[in-house]
C-alpha cells in the first residue's frame, strides 16, 4: 500500500469540507442534535433538483422517466356460434402473449427499490398495476360468456401492458448560483426499464360489434381478421382454426447482457489479485451521528462489519482509509480499507442481489463490489451516505446496538439510520 500526492490532496479536500481532524468529533456531536435528522422526504414526490435533508443521505428513490400503456391480448380463441348454439359458453383459449412483471433485469420484485418503482408507476399512469412478481401465463385460460347472437366470435383475455424506464435519485450536496450549498436529489447510478400490467379483462366480441377504439376489446376484434375469407365463411359451431394473426407471439431470444448500470448488470469481477491501493494518509471513523458506535471490521473472515464502540482496545478495526479516490459531479468514489485487518469492505458476490446482505471485508481487489459512492452533506458537516457501486444499495443497520451488522438496503433506511458521520481520527 502506498500514499500519493493526488490522494493526499483529495483527503485534504474532504477534510476541508467536513471540518478539521481536531474538530471532527465535535462537529459530529453538534450535528446530531440538528433538525437535519428529521424523517426523510416523501418518496413518490422526489424529483431531480428537489430539496432533501441529511437524513436522506443514506437513502435512494426511483423516479419514472417514461411510460407507455398498450392494450394487449394475452389469451384468444376464435369461436363460431350458429342458430341453436347461443347461450352461455365456456371456451379454453390459447395463450397469445405472456407479460411478466420486471424491474431492470430482476423479475423477483423482492427489494424495496423495485416495489417503490412499481408504486411510482401506478401513481404516474393512474392505473392499478401489479406491484409484485406475477405473469399473465399464471392466469386461467378459461373464458365463460353468454352469447345472444350467432356469428364469428373472439373469446379473449387481455390487459393494459405498462412499460417504460426509470432512474435513481440520491441525496447529495449541490452548490447554488450564489456560491452557497444545499442538499438536492440528484440522479445517481441504477436505471433501467420496467414492465407491469393491470388486472386481466375477459369477454367475447364479434366482427360486427361496435367497440371503443384502442381498447382491449378492439385489440381482440382485430385478431378476428374480419376482412378475411375465413372470417366470412360458414363454419360449424365451435372452435375455428387460428389465423396467422391469432398465433402466439414468438419473441426472439434475448441476447446476453453486455453492459448496464451497477444495479442491472449482475457480473462481478474476480478476486484473484490483490490491488495496489493509493490510500489517504488520514484515517476515519464511520460513526452513528452523536453516538459512540461506529463501523468495526471483523477479525474473522466469515464475520461482517458491525457497529462497535471505539476504545484503545479497538486495534484500529474502527479506522478506515479512503483509497483510489475519484470524484464526479460532487460524489466521491472510493475503496474502504480497514487499518485493523488490512481488508476492503465489500458485499459478498453470492449475496449481491440479496436485500439486507451483510457488509464484509476481504483482500482488496479491483472489483466494483469493493467500491462505494459517498454522498456528502454541505461543507462544515461530516454527515455522509454510503452506496455500494455494484449493487446500488445503501449501507445501514436494522437497529442501534453493539454488534449489529452493517447491511445493504436497496432503497436505504428510510428512518435516517443510513446517515453516518465520517470523522477524521
Amino acid at each position: 500500500m502506498r500514499s500519493t500526492g493526488p490522494v493526499r490532496s483529495i483527503g485534504r479536500l474532504l477534510m476541508a469540507t467536513t471540518a478539521t481532524a481536531a474538530a471532527g468529533a465535535v462537529t459530529a456531536l453538534s450535528l446530531a442534535a440538528s433538525p437535519a435528522a428529521a424523517a426523510p422526504t416523501g418518496t413518490t414526490a422526489a424529483r431531480p433538483g428537489d430539496a432533501c435533508t441529511a437524513a436522506d443521505l443514506g437513502t435512494r428513490h426511483p423516479y419514472i422517466r417514461t411510460t407507455e400503456v398498450s392494450p394487449t391480448i394475452t389469451h384468444f380463441k376464435g369461436w363460431y356460434v350458429t342458430e341453436g348454439t347461443t347461450g352461455q359458453q365456456t371456451v379454453s383459449t390459447d395463450t397469445t402473449t405472456v407479460i411478466s412483471v420486471s424491474v431492470g433485469l430482476n423479475d423477483t420484485i423482492e427489494t424495496s427499490f423495485a416495489v417503490e418503482a412499481l408504486s411510482n408507476v401506478k401513481a404516474t399512469v393512474g392505473l392499478d398495476v401489479k406491484l409484485d412478481y406475477t405473469s399473465t401465463s399464471e392466469e386461467s385460460n378459461s373464458v365463460t360468456w353468454n352469447l345472444t347472437q350467432p356469428g364469428y366470435y373472439g373469446f379473449y383475455k387481455g390487459t393494459k401492458k405498462v412499460t417504460g424506464t426509470y432512474g435513481s435519485l440520491n441525496c447529495n450536496r449541490a452548490q447554488q448560483d450564489d456560491g452557497s450549498w444545499a442538499l438536492k436529489w440528484t440522479e445517481g447510478p441504477g436505471s433501467g426499464s420496467f414492465t407491469t400490467f393491470t388486472t386481466l379483462e375477459e369477454g367475447a366480441v364479434r366482427c360486427q360489434d361496435s367497440v371503443p377504439a384502442d381498447s382491449i376489446m378492439a385489440r381482440a376484434q382485430a385478431l378476428l381478421d374480419c376482412g378475411s375469407a375465413a372470417a366470412k365463411a360458414d363454419h360449424p359451431a365451435g372452435a375455428v382454426a387460428p389465423t396467422s394473426k391469432q398465433k402466439p407471439d414468438r419473441p426472439a431470444p434475448q441476447p446476453a447482457p453486455t453492459a448496464g448500470t451497477p444495479a442491472e448488470q449482475p457480473t462481478a469481477t474476480g478476486h484473484s489479485t490483490r490491488a495496489a491501493l493509493d490510500c489517504s494518509t488520514e484515517a476515519y471513523k464511520i460513526a452513528v451521528p452523536g453516538k459512540p458506535l461506529s463501523w468495526g471490521a471483523p477479525l474473522l473472515a466469515d464475520d461482517g462489519v458491525r457497529l462497535r464502540p471505539s476504545s484503545i482496545f479497538s486495534a484500529h478495526l474502527d479506522n478506515w482509509r479512503l483509497c483510489n479516490v475519484t470524484e464526479q459531479d460532487g460524489v466521491l468514489e472510493a475503496s474502504l480499507w480497514n487499518w485493523g485487518n488490512g481488508g476492503c469492505a465489500t458485499v459478498a458476490e453470492q449475496n449481491a442481489s440479496t436485500e439486507r446482505a451483510v457488509l464484509m471485508t476481504v483482500p482488496c481487489a479491483e472489483d466494483d463490489l469493493q467500491r462505494f459512492y459517498i454522498y456528502r452533506d454541505v461543507p462544515g458537516s461530516s454527515k455522509i451516505g454510503v452506496q455500494n457501486k455494484y449493487t446500488g444499495s445503501m449501507m445501514g443497520y436494522d437497529r442501534y446496538a453493539d454488534g449489529e451488522f452493517i447491511r445493504q438496503y436497496s432503497s436505504g433506511r428510510q428512518d435516517g439510520t443510513g446517515t453516518f458521520d465520517l470523522t477524521a481520527v
